[in-house]
């Protein structure tokens, strides 16, 4: 049987909703979602196998230019690479808006990457009618693969966008086994839902500052007929040491409340019990020193 695989980039600004349409194509949350801007900091790979097809998607942080800092040109470097070197890119756009900060993502991709054009959130729309003014501009903007109005949300018209995405992706053996759903392991999960929860229920510009890397994860009761149970311990880094208290809240009752709702994340997610151990510490001026982002990853 003739296979095919391929990489798909999910590229766009920040907030087109890039990561609930991963979560969405591969059928599980494997990508941390808010409603803030630039959630997205390391790239997910989400792996669909659908019979003789099977497609990994990247999640790329968006291309943004708020926040201008060693971090954030970390982040725009990695997302014009992956746009670049997949073997599809896919631009989300949402339905109703389209500016300047969607034509810069637009010009970063080569003019040789074939291209399909994801206009999410049309569940938004009063009127489906309302996308097609976006579909003729694009059309003048660029030669696309497809143009496909979809929610991520509702998962309308996902069946579609696959369809499209079959066609442009190689003849070649999987990449991954049939049954696998992404690249990345629990260590990294645990991670990225506390900076999730970050995002969530600190204020509007403290998350950005903050960082979250896991201390210990160990693994304990697998014998047979017996429950998992992981006990970790991870670090919530900050810049400066006023915004300590703010991630701890009156009592450390903040800290709780995002310990609490990911423990509750990662045990629907492990599918066992979980300890989680939270701190919160200072790392001066961590998202524009270069020493610290190299050992945070990040270059």
């Amino acid at each position: 049987m003739t296979t095919r695989c391929g990489t798909i980039a999910l590229a766009g600004r920040p907030n087109a909703g890039k990561s609930s349409l991963l979560n969405r194509l591969v059928g599980q949350k494997i990508a941390i979602v808010s409603p803030k801007a630039q959630t997205t900091r390391h790239p997910v790979a989400g792996v669909l196998t659908e019979g003789d097809c099977q497609f990994v998607f990247l999640d790329l942080p968006g291309y943004q230019t708020r926040h201008v800092n060693g971090l954030n040109r970390s982040l725009n470097r990695r997302a014009s690479e992956g746009a670049r070197d997949c073997d599809v890119t896919v631009l989300v756009l949402e339905a109703g808006r389209y500016g300047a900060a969607d034509r810069e993502v637009l010009e970063r991709i080569p003019a040789e990457q074939r291209v399909v054009a994801a206009i999410n959130k049309i569940d938004l729309l009063e009127d489906s009618a309302e996308v097609l003014p976006l579909l003729e501009r694009l059309q003048k903007e660029r030669t696309f693969a497809a143009l496909v109005p979809v929610s991520a949300r509702t998962g309308k018209n996902v069946p579609e966008l696959l369809k499209v995405l079959r066609e442009q992706l190689p003849e070649g053996p999987f990449a991954y086994p049939a049954d696998q759903l992404t690249d990345r392991d629990e260590r990294f999960f645990a991670a990225e839902i506390v900076r999730e929860k970050l995002f969530l229920l600190l204020g509007q510009d403290l998350p950005y500052r903050c960082e979250v890397t896991v201390d210990s994860f160990k693994e304990e009761g697998r014998r047979p007929k017996e429950s998992s149970f992981r006990r970790i311990e991870a670090t919530v880094w900050v810049e400066r040491d006023s915004q300590k208290p703010i991630v701890l809240g009156a009592g450390g009752s903040l800290l709780k409340r995002i310990g609490t709702a990911a423990r509750r994340d990662m045990e629907r997610l492990f599918g066992g019990k979980v300890y989680l151990g939270l701190w919160v510490k200072v790392r001066r001026d961590w998202t524009s020193d270069p020493r610290l982002l190299r050992q945070l990853g990040y270059q």
